[in-house]
């Protein structure tokens, strides 16, 4: 932890346990904050200090919010009978900058992994299982990644949700826009002639 004899050190070190961010990132992150304006350094470190205090998660949906329900879920606008499960915000955040989804959604936080001892009950499942229930949703569009976890989070959720008779859609996979056929594995190739449609 910080308060070292290496402050730039400690600060390198603490930017670095952030995803994506190497060393090298790191030091020039922690250097372009050294040479800003003191006060860009406070303000960044007040709004790191109290975003654990400024965030909750929404009590509808799980999204990362400030207030008790987030914008999405107040939305009236929305689709409230079209439900999209995701298993992490950056995921429900990348769904709505593509404009293709007016529904509301569902964040699990995580993903079914019981090799690292991630199970249904470690999941919010009971949670969705009512909102699905009780908001009377007609369809559940499960968008979990399309990794094992992801699939497995995919399977478990349609059997449960079956159960309660709604519809249950996982998205698409395939080829990327501008991708080449000789570069993707099998798996996506698979994938993209099973989710062919017509033109």
């Amino acid at each position: 932890m910080p308060g070292g004899d290496d402050p730039i050190g400690d600060l390198v070190a603490l930017l670095s346990r952030l995803p994506g961010i190497g060393e090298r990132t790191a030091t020039r992150l922690a250097h372009h904050v050294l040479a800003s304006d003191p006060d860009y350094a406070r303000a960044l470190g007040s709004s790191l200090g109290s975003i654990h205090e400024r965030v909750v998660r929404c009590a509808t949906c799980a999204n990362f919010c400030a207030g008790p329900r987030c914008a999405i879920c107040r939305d009236e606008r929305r689709d409230g009978k079209l439900l999209c499960v995701v298993a992490r915000v950056p995921d429900l955040t990348a769904i709505e900058k593509s404009g293709s989804f007016r529904g509301r959604y569902h964040v699990l936080h995580g993903l079914l992994a019981p090799l690292d001892g991630v199970g249904p009950e470690q999941l919010p499942l009971d949670a969705l299982v009512a909102r699905v229930r009780e908001s009377e949703i007609r369809e559940v569009v499960v968008a979990t990644p399309l990794s094992v976890e992801g699939e497995a989070t995919a399977l478990y959720l349609a059997q449960v949700l079956r159960a309660n008779d709604v519809r249950v859609s996982r998205i698409a996979s395939g080829i990327p826009h501008g991708g080449e056929l000789e570069y993707a594995d099998q798996v996506t190739v698979g994938r993209a002639f099973e989710g062919r449609r017509e033109l």
